[in-house]
């Protein structure tokens, strides 16, 4: 718990110290940040950057689908840090290639941990650092705790069925959306009878249902419900712009600089510490 603290501390006393070196002797000690993806989170990300971080972070690096094909090791090595917000078919290339150029990412798309393992060796034999996380709004990840609990609680009472429902926008490539599938991993993990999670609506006893729903212009909306033949237990979250996963997104680009390893944003939040 000190060194935790510790760590914090002396965090927060370097961005203050760069903060004051920049207004006062314009020494230049702003953090960099690459951003993989400037879609509407990329430019979301940009917007908290400004608003919230003027005078200790900069943004060096915008990549788009336009201008990928320039990607490549040099120019990510202008950056500090980076922030990926891609697809599914795009993000594993891109960590691949941070760190081969050494250098930490925070990665908050969804849909390709069918090679994490390859990740994580790759990040592991170059001694990188990616912060993954298949939301990285502080509520959510609160969220995540809340509903941990609650399967806890529910073990010893097997008469409620559980049900996970997601609904995004219609753009929203995967589904069900990665902080669904942490959700139900959660619940399958604390269960007595469940098995797996599953998509389709034939279920089996020890299956747990996971719905999703796209409906134009949701930013997202989670409900885990236990129901049975009495009564219906929910707990729901529902975001209502994507500025929390950008705010949560550059705490964790600020947090991983200077790490080595693989983090969640139980780290980041120092949950459970």
């Amino acid at each position: 718990m000190a060194n935790s603290q510790n760590t914090v501390v002396r965090q927060t006393i370097t961005r203050l110290v760069c903060v004051y070196l920049y207004y006062f002797t314009q020494i230049d000690c702003l953090m960099n940040i690459a951003l993989i993806g400037y879609g509407k989170m990329g430019k979301t990300i940009e917007q908290v950057i400004a608003e919230e971080y003027a005078g200790s972070c900069q943004i060096v690096l915008r990549v788009d689908s336009q201008n990928c094909h320039t990607l490549d090791i040099p120019t990510l090595q202008k950056a500090d840090v980076a922030i990926e917000f891609t697809t599914p078919t795009a993000a594993a290339h891109n960590l691949l290639l941070c760190m081969e150029a050494g250098v930490p990412v925070v990665c908050g798309t969804t849909g390709w941990l069918n090679r994490f393992d390859e990740i994580r060796q790759m990040c592991l034999h170059k001694g990188g650092a990616l912060v993954y996380a298949s939301n990285f709004s502080v509520g959510v990840n609160l969220f995540f705790e809340l509903n941990r609990l609650l399967a806890q609680l529910m073990r010893p009472y097997p008469q409620y069925h559980p049900q996970i429902e997601e609904t995004h926008h219609v753009q929203k490539k995967d589904a069900p959306s990665g902080t669904a599938v942490t959700l139900a991993e959660a619940v399958v993990s604390e269960s007595l009878k469940l098995q797996k999670w599953v998509t389709h609506s034939n279920i089996e006893p020890d299956e747990l249902p996971v719905i999703s729903h796209r409906i134009e212009d949701v930013k997202g909306t989670h409900i885990v419900r236990y129901q049975s033949a009495i009564d219906t237990i929910e707990i729901s979250h529902t975001a209502h712009s994507r500025r929390g996963f950008a705010q949560g997104a550059v705490m964790a680009a600020t947090w991983v600089v200077g790490k080595k390893g693989i983090f969640t944003m139980r780290d980041v939040l120092q949950m459970g510490v």
